[in-house]
């Protein structure tokens, strides 16, 4: 980067940081740390509910994943506005009722305290997890600005957010992620922009759409049926999309701390209603804008001269090693095919059809030669990540768009990235001290006033120690594919089951806590079962239909084991 994209980065950073903390000046105690005094306005509960969903990982790999495998992902999305309707239903007013910290405190109330432990724990499990990887999503953009080790900036990245994060708590997040998106979509939108203008003269916003689609890059509904019927395996269709995606999304934004603690911030119940229902609204045209860019992208790249890897670090290491002259051997393949795509595309305005079944051809020759360059990264014994999809974007950021601009694009991504860990830090702190800590600790004798305070700096070194953890997370995640599609996998892995347990007490009120507490342990177990054999090949199924199957499950499950637990209960 240039002196100057330093400056602007560097500024921009800082005013967002300094402006944080000064709004965060709030009382030093729980509620004030982990739900700014219950004090905010739906546009901010609405901010921070999209600041918090949309990490670094949607502005850095979501372009990656349609440049790659078209718009289809956006289907993933289609269940969240139905899901915000139940919500403002039935999850909001409980809450807010109950004056909660975390939503597991509900489930003490319904079930006992093994129910309301172990759904709390499935939380920390997963949100610890997936944090990782989104600490894993900004380092990736100083492992290949500065050509640092991956590790050792998941440690400086890591070290960053938790100070940011120690400090400020949860009104922090909240001001600043309002500026946070307003940048974001600013510069989100110039990088649009900037594609479309440094297309060949003559060529604009339709064409590129057009030339995309010859690849089957705006593919935004697809069915999921093929010539042997509906494919359980196809991960992103239009039904598992609106099914699937309707428990995913009904499960994280009502039982996942890291958004509830988002609209549990809001005055009251109609503030935190609002947030959420605008939230559905404007979700779904935002995914699809960043998505768009990715096809652009390709469109991009069609005419100018795509690289074989776009992970300039790693393909200098590939360069420099003894599997050095078979990359040079396919990367002049791979720019050959580069020039007749370019020479295809001359007789674009002409012949349309035409030119659109040689590119797909081309096309395809060329993922042949880029999947054996891939490979050469393992037969050389390279270690870091060899899936340069996470990198497509980024590339295109730093060859391409002017100074300052680089710096403004590359700032948008650290602030999506400190928007959503900070939220994820601070509702992992939160549980860990609301359902474990203040639970099971021995009463003292301690002064009202002088026990807040400790349990404020307990907070503080709880987001702390969180932090640590989610920096070896990050870690043991290199070389993870597309990062956006891990998270989601992560998700559906537990989200399907703490749904259900809420879904029971909200609806099945006479289950008791043992019946819905050994469904949730067998079901859990169920699908981490299913997610194995998916992956060996054994069956097919898409991890949408992870949500679904845990949720329904718990659910069938409670009903047989609460009516064995009442006949034993009426032998004895």
């Amino acid at each position: 980067m240039s002196f100057l994209d330093w400056i602007v980065l560097s500024i921009t950073l800082i005013v967002i940081i300094a402006y944080g903390l000064y709004k965060s000046r709030t009382a030093k105690n729980l509620e004030g740390y982990f739900l700014s005094s219950r004090s905010m306005p739906w546009y901010l509960v609405l901010l921070s509910i999209m600041g918090t969903q949309a990490s670094a990982i949607t502005f850095i790999s979501a372009p990656g994943q349609a440049f790659t495998d078209g718009m289809r992902f956006v289907q993933y999305y289609f269940g969240l506005p139905l899901a915000m309707v139940v919500l403002c239903i039935t999850f909001v007013p409980l809450f807010s009722k109950l004056k909660v910290f975390t939503a597991y405190e509900y489930l003490e109330e319904r079930f006992d305290n093994k129910t309301r432990t172990f759904t709390s724990f499935l939380f920390l499990l997963s949100r610890g997890l997936s944090t990782g990887i989104s600490i894993y999503a900004p380092s990736i953009i100083l492992s290949s600005l500065m050509g640092w080790d991956i590790f050792f900036t998941n440690m400086v990245m890591g070290g960053m957010l938790i100070i940011y994060t120690v400090s400020g708590g949860a009104k922090a997040v909240a001001y600043t992620q309002q500026l946070q998106l307003f940048i974001i979509f600013t510069g989100m939108f110039f990088a649009g922009f900037m594609i479309v203008k440094l297309l060949p003269e003559g060529i604009g916003f339709t064409d590129a759409l057009n030339i995309g689609g010859s690849s089957d890059k705006m593919n935004v509904i697809t069915t999921g049926f093929d010539k042997n019927g509906f494919n359980w395996k196809d991960k992103y269709n239009i039904i598992s999309g609106v099914i699937g995606g309707f428990f995913l999304a009904l499960s994280y934004f009502g039982t996942d701390q890291s958004q509830v603690g988002r609209y549990l911030t809001a005055k009251d119940t109609t503030e935190s209603r609002k947030g959420l229902l605008m939230n559905g609204l404007v979700k779904v045209p935002m995914q699809f804008f960043i998505l768009l860019i990715g096809v652009l992208l390709f469109s991009f790249y069609q005419y100018k001269p795509q690289p074989i890897f776009f992970n300039p670090v790693q393909q200098q290491k590939l360069e420099e090693s003894s599997k050095k002259d078979s990359a040079m051997i396919l990367e002049q393949h791979y720019n050959e095919l580069n020039k007749l795509k370019a020479q295809a595309l001359k007789n674009y305005s002409q012949n349309k059809e035409q030119t659109r079944i040689a590119l797909r051809a081309l096309n395809d020759s060329s993922q042949v030669i880029k999947q054996r360059y891939k490979k050469l990264f393992k037969t050389a014994g390279i270690q870091g990540d060899d899936n340069d999809t996470n990198y497509i974007f980024l590339r295109f950021v730093i060859d391409y768009l002017p100074k300052g601009l680089i710096g403004l694009l590359i700032a948008i991504i650290f602030l999506a990235a400190w928007g959503s860990i900070a939220a994820a830090l601070n509702s992992l702190a939160s549980c860990t001290m609301i359902d474990f800590h203040t639970r099971f600790r021995k009463n003292t004798l301690n002064a009202e006033r002088k026990q807040k305070i400790s349990d404020f700096r307990l907070s503080q070194l709880y987001t702390l120690l969180w932090g640590l953890f989610c920096i070896v997370v990050a870690q043991m995640v290199v070389g993870m594919g597309s990062l956006i599609e891990a998270v989601n996998v992560l998700g559906s892995l537990f989200y399907g089951v703490i749904l259900g347990i809420f879904l029971v007490g909200f609806y099945a009120k006479k289950i008791a806590g043992n019946a819905v507490f050994i469904a949730a342990i067998i079901s859990e177990l169920a699908v981490i079962a299913l997610f194995i054999l998916d992956n060996k090949g054994i069956i097919g199924l898409g991890f949408l239909w992870l949500n679904v199957v845990g949720a329904l499950l718990v659910f069938a499950l409670s009903i047989p084991l609460q009516w064995m637990s009442n006949l034993l209960k009426s032998k004895t």
